[in-house]
């Protein structure tokens, strides 16, 4: 079968010659790689995806969209199709307590989850990823690679026979698995699996109202997809420490029996598999021109399905870097901030889900009142259910800036989809993947005094004006009072914010220190 079988091109698509350097090329063709892809043509950057599967995988592990996600997409104007086919969800569980988190009182213009299959997020990005350019070849395998001071040579299997390709980098989207962390040396310490667990898609005959179900039996999750299947996941009691072989539909009827007192009239599996807690993240996530995103650089027990939307927020803070590092306008240690800033939230994602596992899991009296604990506090003490939530959602990350002296509390947060003069807010000016500077002081329909800063940059700067922050209503954005201008990153978080009457000076200097001059 020729290579041109499984790929598809776009006028701007680098030349595939042996000799030839690609200047990025992404191993793995999951929703992590694509959209890491995506970003890299938002900012006119040749990419090369290259996928081990002859065809999408037709099943889901990945279940959940969450707010940031949503938010990343809205960002870059996808977000209508997610919300056109997927469920939205209000709440959000932690460790599959009864109580369950609300979302809708996070800040944010998609305060749910969105309920759709992995499967269909993959389809929806690639569909994007072609119509922007990108160039994905299928049954194209990295077998290995070697690293060199200007570039990377890619081994790869192809369907005419082993190739190889040569990238400036090579970026590893390939699963929990990866061949390209293995084959960089990047280690990947952490804990096997101990725990195991199972899923299934299946007809409901009678769907429970409740989410979910746990006792000294186990614990039993039931969630609605949007083709009117449900997707049951559970625990046994008697053989959580044992690792499982895939049951059949009426072992699983037999156990959701045995935990909640009926089996829903559970029948028709389209889908059933197992998992367990292996729990591991890579030591570095660049290593020279070699990085990592998604699974390749963490694993974990899917607690919340937290792993697919932590996935695209590495790609999301990874393409602009990438992208000025080979534009040569990034400034100094742009592109080593991408470890700097995701490692850690990576190994939060790992201490957030094996809490949740140790809780999801073991069904002594001791434990068993510790859940009855925390969803009376989940339910009646709202600032618990807000914080749990709002780190759930994606929506508490923060990046430490580099000097933290003097740098206004909110810096390195993610900025909240702030309204705009003339109608409008944040998420649509994002679009071209530009810094946005918020000019927060100047007054409707009056020129802005920090708009010749846009002229003097490059890769592209966008200067607005827009209302105080501040001036919400009582509680909200308490912390915006007084801001006089914020500069916003591509990827939607605050590089810097100012409090200064006349902020002037200070906005020159920061855009200055941030965006190459022209």
């Amino acid at each position: 079968m020729s290579e041109a079988t499984h790929t598809r091109t776009h006028a701007s698509a680098p030349d595939t010659a042996p000799d030839a350097t690609h200047p990025v090329v992404i191993a793995g063709g999951g929703p992590v790689g694509l959209w890491l892809a995506c970003e890299l043509r938002l900012h006119g950057v040749d990419v090369t995806v290259l996928e081990t599967r002859a065809e999408p995988d037709p099943h889901s592990r990945a279940l959940t969209v969450h707010p940031r996600s949503l938010e990343l997409f809205a960002a870059r104007g996808l977000v209508a199709p997610f919300l056109a086919e997927g469920l939205r969800v209000p709440s959000g569980h932690f460790a599959s307590l009864t109580s369950r988190m609300d979302f809708s009182r996070l800040d944010t213009p998609y305060p749910f989850t969105l309920a759709l299959p992995q499967a269909r997020t993959e389809e929806l990005i690639a569909a994007h990823a072609e119509a922007v350019g990108v160039r994905l070849l299928r049954e194209h395998r990295v077998t290995g690679l070697t690293r060199h001071e200007d570039a990377v040579t890619v081994d790869v299997d192809t369907p005419a026979g082993p190739r190889q390709l040569r990238a400036a980098y090579l970026v590893g989207c390939d699963g929990s698995r990866s061949t390209v962390r293995t084959a960089a040396g990047i280690g990947f310490p952490g804990t096997s699996a101990t725990r195991w667990a199972w899923m299934a898609d299946v007809v409901l005959d009678a769907p429970p109202a409740a989410h979910s179900v746990s006792n000294e039996h186990g614990t039993v999750m039931v969630f609605p997809l949007p083709d009117g299947l449900h997707r049951v996941v559970g625990n046994d009691a008697r053989s959580v420490r044992e690792r499982l072989e895939t049951p059949t539909v009426e072992e699983l009827r037999t156990r959701v029996r045995r935990i909640t007192g009926t089996d829903y009239g559970m029948r028709d599996p389209r889908w059933i598999s197992t998992f367990g807690n292996a729990t591991r993240q890579a030591e570095h996530y660049r290593h020279g021109r070699v990085l990592l995103a998604g699974d390749a650089a963490h694993t974990h027990f899917p607690a919340g399905g937290p792993g697919l939307n932590v996935g695209l927020q590495d790609a999301g803070n990874l393409g602009w870097k990438l992208a000025q590092t080979l534009a040569g306008t990034a400034p100094d240690g742009l592109l080593d901030s991408y470890h700097a800033e995701r490692h850690p939230v990576g190994a939060e994602l790992l201490r957030s889900t094996r809490a949740q596992t140790g809780l999801m899991t073991t069904y002594t009296p001791e434990n068993l009142a510790m859940r009855d604990l925390l969803g009376e506090l989940i339910a009646g003490v709202p600032e618990f259910s807000d914080t749990l939530a709002l780190r759930s959602a994606g929506l508490a990350v923060t990046y430490p800036p580099a000097d933290p002296s003097g740098a206004h509390p909110l810096t390195g947060t993610r900025a909240p989809d702030l309204p705009v003069h003339g109608g409008g807010t944040l998420l649509p000016l994002l679009r071209r993947g530009r810094y946005v500077l918020f000019d927060l002081a100047t007054a409707p329909g009056a020129p802005s005094p920090l708009a010749p800063l846009a002229h003097d940059v490059t890769p592209g700067l966008d200067v607005r004006t827009a209302p105080p922050a501040g001036d919400r209503p009582a509680g909200h954005r308490p912390a915006w009072s007084g801001v006089t201008a914020a500069l916003v990153r591509p990827d939607g978080h605050l590089a810097w914010l100012s409090t200064e009457a006349d902020v002037r000076d200070a906005a020159r200097d920061a855009v200055t220190a941030t965006l190459a001059r022209r």
